[in-house]
């Protein structure tokens, strides 16, 4: 069943490439570990000058990916800039310490990936911004770290409960121990910490903690997104979403 799984798949993502190749490459950086790019929007004769900047950071998030960010940040001067998720979750000890730094650089975020455009005459490496993704797991508490969160209305955000990394691909017939648990009641207690620093709500917690991982996971709607303080810039043209991000309303 698996190996048929594994063919329906590889032949999905081929034809995907097919069809669109920079959606298909995008598929392939999710799976890996999280990714940070500044790029600017375009094409040039589109946007002229209010061309916006963003990070995108897209892939899965890893304990390594805070020394990562801060290795980025190093390198560009990204305060108060936007940056754009696009993640499967990962790593919750990695997740909070990115949110964290994300909070510390006073920055926007919002969900979406970017599209690769051709050599611009200026030089400057561009790309089409494109919410058409999703934030999902841990991402979603990275979400929540922007001083300012621009959920855009194509994007989305799903949560599901916590659990121990190696036993997430078949978690009902897994064993655990009782060394294991401790981590999870550890990890959720400090999920709750962070949620109360970044101004979220217990609602966010609640939501993620009754989808065991086994199960689809649960699709945060518009309301659920404002109440629980994840959308704080009303719902705007998903184009401008990266010019608009920046201003609150």
């Amino acid at each position: 069943m698996r190996a048929q799984i594994a063919l329906i798949l590889g032949i999905a993502l081929s034809a995907l490439a097919a069809v669109d190749p920079d959606a298909a490459v995008a598929a392939d950086r999710r799976k890996q570990p999280m990714q940070f790019e500044l790029l600017r929007e375009g094409p040039a004769e589109a946007c002229g000058s209010s061309c916006g900047v963003w990070v995108s950071a897209i892939g899965v998030i890893t304990v390594d990916t805070p020394d990562a960010f801060e290795r980025f940040a190093k390198q560009h001067d990204i305060r108060g800039a936007v940056i754009a998720l696009d993640s499967g979750g990962g790593s919750v000890h990695g997740a909070l310490l990115l949110g964290r730094a994300i909070r510390r650089l006073a920055m926007i975020t919002t969900i979406g990936n970017a599209i690769g455009l051709p050599p611009q005459s200026d030089g400057v490496k561009r790309a089409m911004f494109s919410p058409r993704t999703a934030c999902e797991s841990i991402c979603a508490f990275v979400l929540l770290a922007g001083i300012e969160r621009h959920v855009p209305i194509e994007a989305q955000v799903l949560v599901h409960d916590i659990w121990p990394g190696n036993r997430r691909n078949e978690p009902t017939e897994a064993t655990y121990s009782a060394n294991e648990l401790a981590i999870v009641q550890r990890d959720v207690a400090q999920l709750a910490r962070y949620t109360v620093e970044m101004g979220g709500t217990f609602a966010l917690l609640e939501a993620a903690l009754k989808i065991p991982p086994w199960e689809q996971m649960h699709q945060l709607a518009r309301e659920e997104l404002r109440a629980m303080n994840m959308a704080t810039i009303a719902d705007r043209p998903s184009e401008t979403v990266i010019t608009t991000a920046q201003t609150n309303d």
